[in-house]
């Protein structure tokens, strides 16, 4: 254990950092200060919402900072004068400029979504899944002035499974993330002694999604498009058109075989198992859909609905403009 508590400030904004939030709680050492982004609009009605992390530290009774960056001399004072002896970083969404990174007494701590070198960047474990990774797992890393270039304290590993989406990946990492972190905070001596540096020339790059990445091209094979589903899900979720109406696909199953000579977005069935499309290689049996303005319903409901659009011959086709 360590000689002492800690005196930690805490980083981070979504639930993935809430969950290591509650932990640190629930620790021994001491929570400072709790950063995380300024409210933010969202839903239909566009009202400001405090995020996860927020929201957890409220209810904590934690002091909350939300800088809208911390490159300028006030914002590293306010930092600097918490006086703590790490700040641990999840998933904060600011970039930490160096004297930010000076300011804990021991430097900054980052529970990352992959086990560096692979993945480092904004969208770890998207890009793990559409990738078609077996595994990946948590690291916990000290930071440096480099894009999750520092070296590596502790590292945990968990399965992607075949059907595995970004969600519940997520859920998996946390559920280990948070204990390691701790094990880290007992002893952070000698886990900041026995670091261990990563080996750049094995390094890849989780870039930003962006929406229009979300639009599936049925060209690509069921096997691909699968994946990209799973890893857009719950965000920014893939989706394509029938004629004008856009549709977002939740859940998916790929297929192999088919008739080739298909036209790649052509409906080949529709049956209440699923909306089975041509693929470049291979057939997608769509299983979970939205439509514009409804819910997301399975393939069965939505067949059920009058003048359905999903028959065999339609077709899924980019929007023409």
């Amino acid at each position: 254990m360590s000689k002492r508590p800690l005196r930690l400030i805490f980083a981070g904004t979504p639930a993935f950092a809430a969950q290591h939030l509650t932990a640190l709680i629930d620790s021994p050492h001491r929570l400072v200060g709790v950063y995380t982004q300024p409210d933010r609009r969202a839903g239909r009605g566009r009202q400001h919402q405090a995020s996860p992390v927020k929201q957890m530290a409220e209810n904590a009774g934690l002091p909350v900072y939300q800088p809208t960056t911390l490159k300028d001399a006030a914002a590293q004072k306010t930092l600097t004068d918490l006086h703590a002896d790490l700040m641990i970083v999840v998933a904060y969404g600011l970039i930490l400029p160096q004297a930010a990174l000076d300011a804990p007494a021991q430097g900054c701590l980052n529970v990352h979504a992959s086990l560096l070198p692979r993945w480092r960047g904004a969208a770890p474990i998207q890009r793990a899944i559409e990738a078609g990774d077996a595994s990946s797992g948590v690291t916990i890393m000290r930071m440096d002035a480099g894009l999750d270039t520092g070296a590596m304290l502790a590292t945990a590993a968990c399965p992607i499974g075949a059907t595995t989406n970004t969600a519940e990946l997520q859920d998996a990492m946390a559920q280990i993330g948070a204990p390691l972190l701790l094990s880290v905070l007992d002893d952070i001596e000698a886990a900041l002694h026995n670091a261990l540096a990563q080996d750049d020339a094995k390094a890849s790059y989780a870039n930003k999604i962006s929406k229009a990445e979300a639009e599936i091209d049925w060209t690509q094979a069921a096997s691909t498009l699968d994946r990209k589903i799973r890893a857009f899900n719950p965000a920014p979720v893939c989706f394509t058109y029938m004629g004008d109406r856009r549709v977002r696909v939740w859940q998916a199953k790929p297929l192999s075989g088919g008739d080739s000579h298909v036209a790649a977005g052509t409906i080949i069935r529709a049956h209440p198992e699923g909306i089975v499309v041509r693929c470049g290689e291979g057939e997608l049996a769509l299983k979970a859909l939205q439509l514009e303005g409804g819910k997301v319903v399975s393939a069965r409901q939505l067949l059920g609905t009058p003048q359905s659009p999903f028959t065999p011959g339609g077709r899924f086709a980019p929007r023409v403009t």
